[in-house]
């Protein structure tokens, strides 16, 4: 879908496509630090989730 997109982008518009083709590293470099940040929040909240549940899964076990 994306290879798609970007063709149509390419054959309607080079000049655009190309622009990003240039800025897409630079865009990517910028968000990394809140992709990040969103793994590190989203490991956080499952592990305090495994611990809150912890004691109702050894209950269920047993």
């Amino acid at each position: 879908m994306g290879c798609l997109l970007w063709t149509i982008l390419f054959i309607f518009c080079w000049p655009l496509a190309l622009l990003f083709l240039l800025l897409y590293p630079i865009i990517w470099l910028l968000l990394l630090p809140f992709k990040l940040l969103g793994f590190t929040v989203k490991f956080i909240l499952e592990f305090v989730w495994a611990v809150v549940t912890l004691p109702l899964w050894l209950i269920r076990r047993t």
